[in-house]
């Protein structure tokens, strides 16, 4: 039986039917007019997401960011000509009120095209009405996470008494690669203990992968999997059964306690794939026959392409604008009584909405005094990360396990834990779920929120997929790293971090600060939280640091400019010691023994080669004078790249292998972390430039 057939003896409305129709045959035409893309799983679930859409998502197409609008999270990616196609017969608009459309149908035709609004996958922020990017499978479905918990931390801290300003839904699409990545694993584990019953994920169980049928590689009882995770589990026989699919959502709606799971059985909606294109990767154009047969099968033009029958456009007005624009409306008239009710509520509520920092969000950053024991940046961390987050009401975030150790928690009054009863809590207990973390910490940011993760540096390795998500979303999250070098000591090589480092400076746009002191923190989160597009990363260490003296030496200031000359720049120098982290206070020692012997040196903390790299030329060769090839580069971490800095002929402290099991002394000594080392690079330095 036809997917038409079945759809018709579900007992639409033939205009129902021609809207799911529509969905199908546009996805169709923008797959075989790219010759690349993905046709099948649009077709499959165009009655799964036509009933969601145009039945119960809670969504006004004219202000596509109402700030309670339902999520909808297509994590099955490159299913994306489902999505584009939903944008467009909902109308959705480009900006709120604007009377552009977020994606046209010249923007369908151009699906896969450089600089159309249609790329592979959908993309945040460059497509109106994609909440999250997704493509890499398992990470829209983990983002969903963050945004339930982020709609209950909201719901919690802002509505009032018959305000319910928020209480929206997250709809996540999933296919089997989502459900066989273990990042949705830990992702659904943690919604399970935390009881999102704001949240619902649409499993499309189709049984096919890129390699074949999943029973090559995936035969676990889902289901099973999921009660044990303690979701609601509930199942659709047949994809084209909207009734079926009504009566899921509906129960999910009615269930208060848990988060839900729904398995629809969907078959590939296409025929043979297109015999001219079997060499091309990761496409299912289905060649001019198949597509002239499956537009028969839907009793469609078989020679129209990109049609959207008269009707269509008014089905969808009729159904999610229609009921989009009364709800948003309501929100407006609850918006204004929270107003009036209480103007302490209304401020916190509008630096929220506007994404704006509260007045005086960093007015109890301390200054730390000058101490030649000095403290870990991880301390000086906790003590600072407290200090903003008692001004900035939608902070929240946790760590993977390690607040003890990486001091991320937050400590003072109110700030409380996020639990399964206590959503507005601003702790959050992440378990042993680093993948998982990053991820729904990109999904609170997606929500509005500031929201941070805390691992080990070397755990990095397990995040970088959502870090570089949150990169290339802009979105202005941050995560503490501690525990940043072989200074970790007897733990060993498996726990010292060596590339991790360089491979961070290696993410576009990603900001990763490795302060040198206690003041260089307090400066490096007044970088972050600044930035409004684009996430962070601090690296800090385990061993105390000595707090410098900022009478003596510059000011920590210049950690906004990514490196500055912390000591010795009133004339041009002899040589140039430069470092970020824990080895500054090795060049240090060593300018200060340098200049006791009148040797005209220099110290230049990095602590962020990404802020650097943005200042002016003028700037960078003020730091760095281009005439001076006396220079000496010190990290415990990879080499790569300090050559930009060190220049061709200078020397470079570092490690080219990993670490070793000891106490930190004994490793500095072994891997040449010692004043006595950079000293004598120094000289030899200065000898090799002397002319």
């Amino acid at each position: 039986m036809s997917g038409a057939d079945t759809v018709a003896k579900a007992g639409l409305s033939e205009g129902d039917k021609r809207a799911i129709d529509t969905i199908r045959t546009l996805a169709i035409d923008a797959v075989q007019k790219a010759n690349s893309g993905h046709a099948g799983a649009p077709m499959a679930l165009a009655p799964v997401a036509y009933t969601l859409w145009n039945r119960y998502l809670r969504y006004d197409p004219a202000h596509p960011h109402w700030p309670n609008r339902d999520r909808f999270v297509l994590s099955a990616g490159h299913a994306s000509m489902l999505l584009y196609a939903l944008l467009h017969l909902a109308e959705v608009a480009e900006a709120d009120g604007g009377n552009a459309p977020a994606v046209a149908l010249e923007d369908i035709k151009k699906f896969r095209q450089l600089d159309s609004r249609t790329p592979g996958h959908p993309e945040y922020h460059f497509t109106t009405g994609v909440e999250t990017t997704t493509g890499p499978l398992g990470q829209g479905v983990a983002n969903s996470v963050g945004m339930a918990m982020g709609g209950r931390f909201l719901g919690e801290r802002l509505n009032r008494p018959d305000l319910p300003l928020f209480d929206y839904n997250v709809y996540a699409i999933c296919s089997d690669g989502d459900l066989m990545e273990g990042v949705a694993s830990e992702a659904a584990s943690l919604a399970g203990h935390l009881r999102l019953s704001n949240l619902c994920w649409i499993y499309d169980n189709n049984t096919i992968t890129i390699e074949g049928h999943t029973e090559l590689a995936f035969s676990e009882e889902v289901a099973a999997r999921f009660l044990a995770y303690g979701w609601q589990v509930l199942r659709v026989a047949d994809a084209n059964d909207v009734h079926a699919i009504s009566h899921a959502l509906e129960t999910f709606l009615q269930s208060g306690d848990r988060p839900t799971l729904v398995i629809v059985n969907s078959i590939i909606g296409y025929g043979a794939p297109n015999k001219q294109n079997t060499s091309k990767a990761h496409s299912d154009a289905l060649g001019e026959d198949e597509v002239k047969g499956a537009k028969r099968a839907y009793g469609w033009p078989e020679d129209a392409q990109f049609l959207v029958p008269d009707g269509v456009h008014d089905t969808f007005r009729n159904g999610i604008g229609k009921r989009g624009a009364a709800l948003h409306d309501q929100w407006q008239g609850f918006l204004k009584a929270a107003e009036e009710a209480d103007a302490a509520h209304a401020e916190d509520l509008h630096a929220f909405l506007e994404g704006r920092l509260p007045e005086g969000w960093d007015k109890d950053i301390p200054v730390f005094e000058p101490d030649a024991k000095g403290i870990a940046t991880r301390e000086s961390s906790g003590k600072v990360l407290n200090a903003i987050a008692r001004h900035v009401p939608f902070m929240l975030g946790g760590s993977a396990d390690l607040a003890p150790s990486n001091k991320s928690n937050l400590t003072f009054e109110g700030a409380g834990t996020l639990t399964p009863f206590e959503p507005g809590g601003r702790n959050i207990h992440f378990g042993v779920r680093e993948h998982a973390m990053g991820s729904i910490v990109n999904g609170l940011g997606l929500s509005g929120l500031r929201a941070y993760g805390a691992t080990f540096l070397v755990f990095a390795d397990y995040m970088r997929p959502p870090i570089r998500l949150a990169s290339l979303m802009e979105l202005p999250i941050f995560h503490i790293f501690t525990h940043d070098s072989i200074g970790v000591g007897e733990d060993g090589p498996t726990h010292q971090p060596v590339e991790q480092i360089l491979s961070l400076r290696c993410i576009p746009g990603l900001v990763t600060l490795r302060p040198a002191d206690a003041n260089e923190v307090a400066e490096a989160y007044k970088v972050i939280f600044t930035l409004k597009n684009q996430p962070a990363v601090l690296a800090l260490s385990r061993q105390p640091l000595p707090t410098m003296d900022r009478t003596k030496f510059a000011s920590a200031a210049g950690v906004a400019k990514g490196g500055y000359v912390l000591a010795g720049g009133e004339e041009t120098p002899d040589v140039i010691l430069i470092a970020s982290g824990s080895e500054v206070q090795l060049c240090v020692e060593t300018y200060e023994t340098l200049v006791s012997e009148g040797v005209k040196a220099r110290v230049v903390s990095m602590p962020s080669w990404d802020l650097f790299e943005r200042q002016d030329e003028a700037y960078r060769n003020g730091v760095l004078p281009p005439a001076v090839l006396a220079r000496v580069a010190v990290e415990q971490g990879s080499t790569i790249g300090w050559d930009r800095y060190a220049g061709s002929a200078g020397t470079i402290i570092g490690m080219s292998t990993f670490g070793s099991s000891a106490p930190i002394k004994d490793l500095q000594t072994k891997f040449g972390f010692t004043p006595e080392k950079v000293l004598l690079a120094a000289r030899d330095q200065i000898a090799k430039h002397k002319t």
